[in-house]
């Protein structure tokens, strides 16, 4: 299965439908602490909620993302209905995002619409994880997040229970799990670079509430604040707390202190930081990469590495049939061998192009270079070509040392 190709959806289904319905007669608690062992609530899912592998290729964190996000909805929907109706389901979780989207441009308007409804869902998803947090922008910076869409799952659930005001819902958790996250950074006694800019941006957020983002703790955390939150839904926002002071992989005293009065204000069991702690220790204890609650970044640079990482994950992923395409194409190494030595003249580029584009029109996967706009990734294809070809060609790569 490659969640990044067209019908990923269908192919999940047919393999696992019948175990996630099994599994939907589990606790939403229980389901919790399962997805978040794949990371998929620090907004770094690394593994499946199958806790099994789903697919022979080497899966990205954003596809993991994907794939958990499609599993905890229809988990949702198999809880609260009982039922195994994968293609109702889908509908049901489309017609959602249309509930949450309406009145405002969002999500579909973005959105070319395919035959099926999975096919469409699967764009949905697609689009979802690209979105920025439309109340964290300011200037020409956004705050990126994968952790708030934890939020979509609850939220869907409260929809199919009584059809009620979801938007409205959506935000008030969102603002609730932001303002948390700020009082968080604002309770550590060494800030970063990173924490301070993070505040800073809260503060001066133009589709943020001033009157939420009071630097008196005391007007905020209070419990009347959380009067009507769910269990799971004080512990998913304990967690977001406990990432945001994570990222130096140690509680100072005041962050400590602070993670023990949230846990009061929320009237959670006194175990329930410990476990919290506890999870998060041991999710980070395997990995060599910060943990980052939040991403603020520039759209244009956004844009380059999201580019940059879809041509790189394309080329390994057909990297046997490129070779081989290449290899038939004795003028084209040549040119592309040239080009690490000296810079190709406008003929020679221009020859580069067509010859790319003929050998991505014999790989369906590459079918996104020939797509109208497409032309504007080929310089990233040609950036990482040169990688796959034998060393003859590669005189004056410099190999990286591992420290």
């Amino acid at each position: 299965m490659n969640p990044s190709s067209s019908n990923w959806i269908p192919k999940y289904l047919n393999n696992y439908n019948s175990i996630i319905y099994a599994a939907s007669s589990c606790t939403i608690e229980d389901y919790y602490n399962t997805l978040k062992a794949t990371g998929f609530i620090y907004g770094a899912a690394r593994v499946s909620v199958m806790q099994a592998p789903i697919s022979d290729l080497t899966l990205t964190k954003e596809e993991f993302t994907k794939v958990n996000l499609f599993h905890s909805l229809l988990y949702v929907y198999y809880s609260v209905y009982n039922s195994q109706d994968s293609e109702e389901a889908i509908k049901a979780i489309i017609q959602f995002y249309k509930t949450l989207e309406k009145s405002k441009s969002g999500l579909f308007s973005k959105i070319k619409f395919a035959n099926t409804p999975s096919q469409n869902l699967e764009k949905l998803l697609a689009a979802r994880l690209n979105e920025t947090n439309s109340k964290l922008k300011y200037n020409s910076t956004a705050i990126l997040t994968y952790a708030l869409l934890f939020v979509d799952v609850l939220a869907f659930k409260r929809w199919l229970i009584n059809k009620g005001d979801v938007k409205t819902y959506t935000e008030k958790i969102e603002a609730l799990a932001i303002s948390c996250c700020y009082f968080a950074l604002q309770s550590k006694k060494q800030q970063k670079k990173y924490d301070i800019l993070l505040i800073e941006l809260f503060e001066t957020s133009k589709g943020y509430s001033s009157q939420v983002l009071t630097k008196d703790n005391t007007m905020f955390l209070n419990s009347g604040t959380f009067s009507e939150t769910t269990t799971i839904e004080k512990i998913y926002l304990l967690d977001l707390c406990c990432i945001a002071v994570w990222d130096d992989r140690e509680l100072d005293t005041s962050e400590f202190t602070f993670l023990k009065n949230l846990v009061e204000i929320l009237d959670l069991p006194e175990d329930t930081l410990h476990q919290s702690i506890s999870a998060i220790t041991g999710f980070t204890s395997t990995s060599d990469k910060k943990l980052k609650l939040f991403e603020y970044v520039n759209p244009v640079k956004l844009f380059y590495k999201q580019a940059s990482g879809t041509v790189k994950l394309l080329i390994l992923r057909n990297k046997k049939r490129l070779l081989q395409e290449l290899n038939e194409s004795g003028e084209l190494v040549v040119l592309l061998s040239s080009s690490t030595i000296r810079d190709l003249t406008r003929q020679e580029k221009d020859k580069v192009k067509e010859q790319l584009l003929d050998i991505c029109k014999t790989i369906p996967s590459l079918a996104i270079f020939i797509l109208p706009g497409g032309t504007v990734l080929l310089p990233l294809l040609v950036k990482f070509i040169p990688k796959l070809l034998p060393s003859a060609f590669q005189e004056n790569r410099i190999d990286e040392v591992k420290k």
